[in-house]
């Protein structure tokens, strides 16, 4: 299984949580709503404003927190995946629990102490910047071709793909399953269903 993510994205940092109560070892694979959404990217699948040609230091607090985000997980991943997915999740926390901001560097360090990671090995590897955004271009340029539009979007062993929101972490591994099992009937099955939302 591969999940589309984005560090910025509240809905993503609860799928990955979600993955990570199930017992789920899933590939990531990033997808920046900052590029997705960008006014000169018309049509998402052919975008001309690339997030991983951005400057890390020049434009929108969102966009080079993001940017520097996925680099970081970048470099951390190539500690292995799992020390990847443990980056992200820890990362993702620190955003989106702890309110810290992903822009300080102090608080991509903390991420990297979190997962246990050799910090020195990570931050040699966060000096690659040109092969870590090289890394990160091939997942966004995937994410176009496959149409991925918001985060997260969880792609099957089956290839079926769809992004899936929910408002709350399940309380418990026997919701978080009920949760994945409906998604998956939903996904698989021959209704071709593509929208169901709640109104507000």
């Amino acid at each position: 299984m591969i999940v589309y993510f984005d560090f910025l994205c509240p809905y993503a940092w609860r799928g990955l949580e979600l993955s990570n109560l199930l017992g789920d070892r899933p590939e990531l694979r990033h997808f920046s709503l900052v590029q997705g959404n960008h006014p000169e990217n018309p049509d998402r699948k052919n975008p001309t404003w690339k997030l991983a040609e951005q400057s890390l230091t020049e434009g929108p607090g969102h966009q080079t927190a993001s940017l520097a985000a996925f680099l970081a997980a970048k470099a951390a991943a190539r500690q292995g995946d799992e020390a990847g997915r443990t980056y992200a999740l820890h990362l993702m926390r620190l955003r989106h629990a702890e309110k810290r901001e992903l822009g300080e560097a102090e608080v991509r360090l903390e991420a990297a102490r979190r997962a246990g990671l050799d910090l020195a090995r990570f931050e040699a590897d966060l000096a690659d910047e040109a092969g870590l955004r090289a890394e990160l271009a091939r997942d966004l340029d995937a994410a176009a071709q496959l149409g991925v539009f918001g985060t997260p979007t969880f792609v099957l062993d089956s290839g079926d793909a769809a992004y899936l929101r929910f408002s709350e972490l399940p309380g418990s591994e026997e919701d978080a399953r009920r949760l994945w099992s409906t998604y998956e009937a939903v996904l698989t099955s021959g209704a071709r269903i593509e929208t169901i939302k709640r109104p507000r």
